[in-house]
């Protein structure tokens, strides 16, 4: 596919996989959260001890906050993406309650005055999804020369739902995969042959992550103890 084919090509499967998420009523998305919070929780226990980026989330995005209130609560260090300059590497800051935040590109608060850290894990969005664990963003690239630039690669975990999955997004030399796909349904993890899907997590028991039922156009300002200005 020539360059400016697959720019138009891209940005009609953003569109068509946004509108298809933003059609996903509340429950449904609220169960998706819990669902995702509980394969990474039960695969990824490491998390609890690790340092982590995650992005706010916007237009119906799988909600990281929820899961980040917990780990910091056992541990681990939890921080945002900052977007320094246009074109150039994203810069991660931590972020914590107490920690004043920004608003920045489509409305995206970021940390403001933190101290950069290098994560070791970095949850990361998606819009959609292929078979080899590509990702479709928002089109800016930020993601992509960001991992591309780290010295020192952290695993990177997709975070999205299964209308999201796609054929292929007929991936460029740029495009970074990730190493593991969460959804709704479980976990898959990036081989040679492409994503092998590993199950979902066990049921039964409550998840540690459980809490009640909040819709995001019902969380107060300052619920996750954020601060903005």
């Amino acid at each position: 596919m020539q360059p400016d084919a697959l720019k138009r090509w891209r940005q009609g499967e953003r569109e068509r996989l946004i509108a298809a998420r933003l059609a996903l009523a509340p429950d449904e998305v609220e169960r998706c959260r819990r669902s995702i919070d509980n394969g990474l929780a039960r695969t990824f226990p490491g998390l609890f001890k690790a340092s982590v980026a995650f992005c706010w989330p916007i237009r119906n995005e799988y909600d990281a906050r929820h899961l980040a209130r917990r780990l910091r609560e056992q541990g681990a260090v939890t921080a945002l993406p900052v977007v320094v300059a246009r074109g150039a590497p994203l810069v991660f800051r931590e972020w914590h309650p107490g920690v004043q935040l920004a608003k920045g590109a489509l409305g995206i608060p970021y940390p403001v005055g933190s101290r950069e850290i290098q994560p070791e894990v970095v949850l990361v969005p998606m819009n959609g999804w292929d078979a080899n664990g590509y990702r479709l963003g928002y089109g800016g690239g930020f993601f992509d020369r960001t991992l591309a630039s780290l010295a020192k690669k952290p695993v990177t975990i997709g975070v999205s739902y299964e209308l999201a999955r796609m054929a292929t997004i007929h991936p460029q030399s740029w495009d970074v995969p990730l190493d593991y796909v969460v959804t709704e349904r479980g976990v898959y993890r990036r081989d040679p042959e492409g994503l092998v899907f590993l199950g979902a997590p066990p049921a039964g028991e409550p998840s540690a992550l459980a809490s009640p039922v909040c819709y995001a156009g019902e969380i107060a300002p300052g619920y996750f103890g954020e601060s903005e200005r």
